[in-house]
């Protein structure tokens, strides 16, 4: 097998992991569970804190301790462990404590599967996001494997366990992954650097002004992305789309991502990273506004393919920007940095804002969808506007 072969399965079943129970949980949570906005919230905030620990804990042993394929390993087999009891826990305060423990094994591993990518290709412009493109078809397939698979043509596999479905099929698979990452390319650590913490040679990174009105956009825009994640689910069944369908109808987001990463090289070469990063910005607007019209429902479908310019042109172009930049002992502590950031703190901050801006403009158990997605619509545009006007690339 090939290196690359071995690394888009890496991303393939990854990201399968967290979009077996992401997309359609927070309608679980809310309907059949009965909790509050506020809480789906806080329980969504914690992958993101998880996010927030990479480049502290698993960048720094990956960077001066670990081979990174081991500890990708560990990590997932260990996560298997909190999904298997989440899919039957009931109480807030169950699944929340659970959740906790998976987002602090799982959070690492976002980064360390770009780190591990752009180990082993120096070419990151031009391969990157032919390998990160097998990561969306595996959220595109978990979610057809969910909607469609299981729910309509096979309910007898899952069914009987009880609890959510997602979250058992979720734990299968990261027992898979856990077990294909004994066969990735050997990942040694840097072993040597100018710190013995490789962490604190990422934040170093933070003196460089352009670098640090990039981490700031970055982060706004971040925040704006749970707006997408918790609520389209909710919004796209008030708007008329059938009971449980969320996960299959989501998957056009994906497939649109799929289309932009075999592009990415073409873009990268043509407009340049800043130009790249540019577009997906204005995106983010653009499908907000749509979602504030709130219809009609073929232009609400429509614009899900926008994810794709959204998460490819700012989110992959962003881990390749920080990629170039960084110095070489401690590139997988960057990538926690830009993950602590966009994936971290971001979504944490994102994931309760958007919880709050849908309890502020719910009346009784309806909420007005059209203001809510104002929000993030005047936010985005505000990025966009800073982006355009401060941000310089800097090369290494």
């Amino acid at each position: 097998m090939t290196i690359r072969f071995r690394l888009s399965v890496m991303m393939l079943l990854e990201y399968m992991v967290w979009g077996a129970w992401y997309p359609d949980f927070s309608a679980y949570l809310g309907k059949i569970l009965g909790f509050t906005d506020g809480q789906v919230g806080a329980i969504y905030a914690l992958l993101p804190i998880g996010c927030m620990v990479a480049p502290f804990v698993a960048g720094q042993i990956a960077d001066r301790y670990f081979p990174t394929d081991r500890l990708l390993a560990v990590l997932h087999l260990l996560g298997a462990v909190p999904l298997y009891v989440m899919a039957t826990a009931t109480s807030y305060e169950g699944v929340w404590m659970w959740m906790c423990g998976w987002a602090m094994l799982f959070g690492p591993t976002l980064a360390l599967t770009n780190s591990i990518c752009f180990h082993h290709m120096p070419a990151a412009e031009g391969d990157f996001g032919l390998v990160r493109v097998w990561g969306t078809i595996g959220w595109i397939v978990v979610g057809l494997l969910l909607g469609i698979g299981l729910r309509e043509w096979l309910p007898m596999l899952l069914g009987p366990l009880g609890g959510f479905d997602g979250m058992w099929l979720a734990c299968g698979l990261s027992v898979v992954m856990g077990l294909w990452c004994f066969m990735l390319p050997h990942t040694p650590p840097a072993a040597k650097g100018e710190s013995p913490f490789a962490f604190l040679g990422a934040l170093k990174m933070l003196k460089d002004p352009q670098f640090a009105i990039f981490l700031g956009i970055a982060f706004v825009v971040a925040t704006e992305l749970m707006f997408y994640f918790i609520l389209t689910g909710p919004f796209l069944y008030k708007v008329g789309i059938g009971a449980g369908s969320a996960p299959a109808w989501m998957a056009i987001a994906q497939g649109a991502e799929i289309v932009t990463l075999i592009f990415l090289p073409k873009m990268l070469k043509s407009w340049g990273i800043r130009g790249t990063m540019m577009v997906g910005i204005l995106a983010w607007p653009l499908r907000y506004a749509v979602f504030a019209m709130g219809g009609p429902l073929w232009l609400v479908l429509a614009s899900l393919s926008l994810h794709g310019l959204c998460y490819v042109c700012f989110f992959t172009a962003s881990y390749i920007y920080v990629d170039e930049i960084a110095p070489v002992d401690v590139r997988a502590s960057a990538q926690g940095l830009i993950a602590f950031v966009l994936l971290g703190a971001g979504l944490v901050v994102g994931s309760w804002f958007a919880g709050y801006v849908s309890d502020m403009f719910r009346v009784g158990t309806e909420v007005d969808y059209s203001k809510v997605f104002l929000v993030p619509l005047v936010l985005t545009v505000l990025c966009a506007a800073l982006f355009v006007g401060f941000f310089r690339v800097k090369r290494a």
